[in-house]
Order: structure tokens, then C-alpha cells, then sequence
């Protein structure tokens, strides 16, 4: 029977794993605020806006700050590879390395699939923003602000495949409608259509990208030329719907609750699942969590026939 090293092997193995999970393209901390958690479960109060300023007058007005919450539990996920002992022995063409780096390439991109989770579930009861609410909502209230609305149609002859006109419409709606949010004290939250994001599904993103890049748009010249950055999540499936998002602000539309990092581990023949069965196991666990913050930060468009 071949001798293994599975010290050595297990080395050899972490290293490759947080070489492929280091080098993984993950966009979560670009579009969430990372807040480092101590707790299972943090509170998050979110306070109201700070008064504008005004003239002097016959003194200082104070306003206090109104006050809206909601608490975010860490959760702990992890995947596990279980692996032969022969299969380790007879490995001449590196085959367990490839299944570690892919391993390693679905936990760094496991925070990005829980965002696609969010957007999709933005509009489902339960999957709420600070406000009580869900996520993406017509009804939207905080203070004097009045009712309002994050979720915009935008008609296209084919919803599922717009034409980049039919999509450089829609963004400029989606744009013009975070812009015009008011904040609880029933001002303009003085929004700048600066570092904008569309993130679509995979089939919409060629056509997205020609719209925020093309130099000029049915005979037009395209106003909306650098608009904003394009991102394909794969797991978004509905090609009718995308969402803009702005996230370059101190805070962001989402957060990422961290609370333990990503760890590689190993169970070889030292343990009793390596003596009893020959079976290696090789998996990761974390605990984190991805959540709603500001839902101004988000507007869902969906692309709909024309009546």
C-alpha cells in the first residue's frame, strides 16, 4: 500500500485552496458594506437623516434623529469533499487539486450568490429592509418622506431580450427614480448619479454593456455613455428583470455581516473516518451573513410588452 503523506498533502492542498480563493473574481465587496460582527446577532439602528442646513435666524433649531431597526443573524455555512484514500494514491494528473480549486472558487463566489439571492427575493414578504417593508416595494415610508417606490417596468417588444435602446431607456427611468428619493425629513437625499452599477443576468449583459458604451444609440448620440458599470450574476435567470444599485457610498445596499472567516479543513487517516471508511475529508466552513441596508441604493426594473 502506497505511504501518504497527509500532512504534507494537507499543506499542499490549503495552500491550493486559498491560492484559487484569493485569485477568484467576487464583486460582494464592491456592492456590500462589510461590517465585522462580534455577536451571533448584530442590531443594526439606522438613523434618520441630519437636518439640512439653514440660516442662523435667532439661534440653533435642534432636531433629534428618528430611529429604525432591524437585527441580522450570522449563519454558518460549509462545503465538504469526500475522497478516497486509493483515489489520493492512484491521483497522477492532479485531480484533487482541480476539485479543491473548484472548492475554493464556490466559496469566494458563494457572498456574490447570496446577493442574486436578495435581489431576487427583494420583493417577497420577509426578505425586508430597515424599513419593515420588502426590499424593492412601492410603498416605502420613513418620516415625511411620503410613499415611495424603488420597482419601475420599462417596455420592451421582447422582454426577455431588449434592444439597447429599450434598455438605455429603462436606465435612465431607473436612474432619474433613485435620484428623486427623499429622505425622512421629506428632502431630496441628494443622491449623484455617480458609481451606478447595473448587475443583469448573463444574457442581458452584452446588451447592457452596448448601452452604457456604445458612442452613439439609434442614430442618437447616447448621453448615458459611462454611466454605469455593468455585472453579470449568473444565478439571476429571469432576463426580464435587472436592478441598479449604487454602491460607493459609506453605506451600501447590502452588507456583509462577517463574523468567522472562510477556514480550510481536513480529515485523513489520523481520524476514525480515515481509519474506518479510508475516506478523506476536505471542506470549508464560515459564518457570515448578507443583508438589505439601504433600500435607496436599489431599483428593480422590469422589462414588459407594450400595451
Amino acid at each position: 500500500m502506497a505511504v501518504i503523506n497527509t500532512g504534507l498533502l494537507t499543506k499542499g492542498l490549503r495552500s491550493e485552496f486559498f491560492s484559487r480563493y484569493d485569485a477568484a473574481t467576487t464583486y460582494y465587496q464592491d456592492l456590500a458594506t462589510r461590517i465585522q460582527s462580534n455577536a451571533d446577532t448584530e442590531t443594526y439602528k439606522w438613523l434618520g437623516s441630519v437636518p439640512r442646513m439653514r440660516e442662523w435666524g435667532t439661534g440653533r433649531v435642534a432636531r433629534g434623529l428618528s430611529t429604525e431597526s432591524y437585527s441580522v443573524e450570522n449563519l454558518k455555512y460549509e462545503s465538504t469533499l469526500e475522497v478516497d484514500r486509493d483515489e489520493i494514491a492512484d491521483d497522477k494528473t492532479g485531480q484533487i487539486r482541480i476539485r479543491i480549486g473548484e472548492l475554493a472558487a464556490r466559496a469566494a463566489t458563494h457572498k456574490d450568490f447570496l446577493i442574486s439571492q436578495l435581489l431576487i427575493n427583494g420583493e417577497t414578504t420577509g426578505f425586508n429592509s430597515y424599513d419593515g417593508v420588502s426590499f424593492f416595494n412601492d410603498a416605502h415610508v420613513s418620516g415625511s418622506s411620503g410613499s415611495q417606490d424603488n420597482k419601475l417596468t420599462s417596455t420592451a417588444v421582447d422582454p426577455d431580450n431588449p434592444t439597447t435602446d429599450e434598455f438605455k431607456k429603462a436606465l435612465n427611468a431607473a436612474i432619474g427614480t433613485m435620484l428623486a428619493f427623499k429622505d425622512n425629513l421629506g428632502d431630496p437625499m441628494s443622491i449623484s448619479a455617480t458609481g451606478l452599477v447595473c448587475i443583469v443576468s448573463t444574457t442581458m449583459f452584452m446588451r447592457a454593456l452596448e448601452a452604457v458604451s456604445a458612442t452613439v444609440v439609434s442614430s442618437t448620440s447616447n448621453v448615458l455613455q459611462g454611466a454605469a458599470r455593468i455585472i453579470a450574476f449568473p444565478w439571476l435567470t429571469d432576463a426580464s428583470k435587472w436592478y441598479l444599485v449604487k454602491p460607493d457610498g459609506v453605506i451600501r445596499p447590502f452588507i456583509f455581516q462577517d463574523r468567522e472567516p472562510v477556514e480550510f479543513t481536513a480529515l485523513t487517516e489520523e481520524s476514525d473516518e480515515g481509519f474506518r471508511r479510508e475516506k478523506f475529508l476536505y471542506g470549508v466552513r464560515a459564518r457570515y451573513r448578507l443583508a438589505y441596508a439601504y433600500w435607496q441604493f436599489g431599483v428593480r426594473v422590469d422589462f414588459v410588452v407594450p400595451t
